[in-house]
């Protein structure tokens, strides 16, 4: 069944999505170097994360649903984060944003529904920056980033090591 725009839902994420969100999130920890993390995590070790994404505040967590194969309308297609940048009170108005779609819901728009949404959600919030590291190779993201925004302002050689090689992260940022 094909995705169509129109078919997608994006909402604030519920503590009911968390099993959902740990998988998807889970698939890109075990097979790619999208994420530095390199061991999956359980369900109850995730909520730490969720809560810290309430509805409103400068931290947020976007939902995608839409329908599945088996015609689930609410199966969860992806998801768009708005996170702490860095610990320090400084840093209070800058936030590090993220996407993760579900491996066959991508290059359906669902990243641009999500980050739309985000960005919508935080244009009345006290935030000055946006930031976005994206691991390297990835078109896709970096495509992404850019319609929204965000300029390149530098590269992290070889930062990160996942799968036996270091990788590289690309810099990104939006002013808010």
């Amino acid at each position: 069944m094909s995705l169509g725009r129109t078919e997608v839902q994006v909402r604030p994420g519920v503590e009911g999505d968390l099993g959902a969100l740990t998988a998807l999130y889970n698939h890109y920890v075990r097979e790619t170097a999208i994420t530095f993390d390199t061991a999956v995590f359980g369900t109850e070790e995730r909520r730490p994360w969720l809560l810290s994404h309430p509805e409103d505040g400068p931290h947020r967590l976007m939902v995608a649903t839409g329908a599945g194969p088996d015609g689930d309308s609410q199966r969860i297609l992806g998801y768009a984060t708005s996170s702490p940048y860095r610990p320090k009170p400084a840093y209070a108005t800058s936030v590090e944003t993220s996407v993760y779609v579900a491996p066959d819901a991508g290059r359906r728009g669902i990243g641009s529904l999500l980050y739309g949404a985000l960005f919508a959600a935080l244009a009345d919030e006290d935030l000055h920056r946006a930031y976005a590291g994206i691991a390297q190779p990835n078109e896709a993201s970096e495509r992404l980033h850019v319609r929204f925004g965000f300029r390149y302002i530098g590269t992290h050689r070889e930062v990160g090591r996942k799968f036996g090689r270091y990788w590289d992260v690309a810099w990104y940022e939006k002013s808010l």
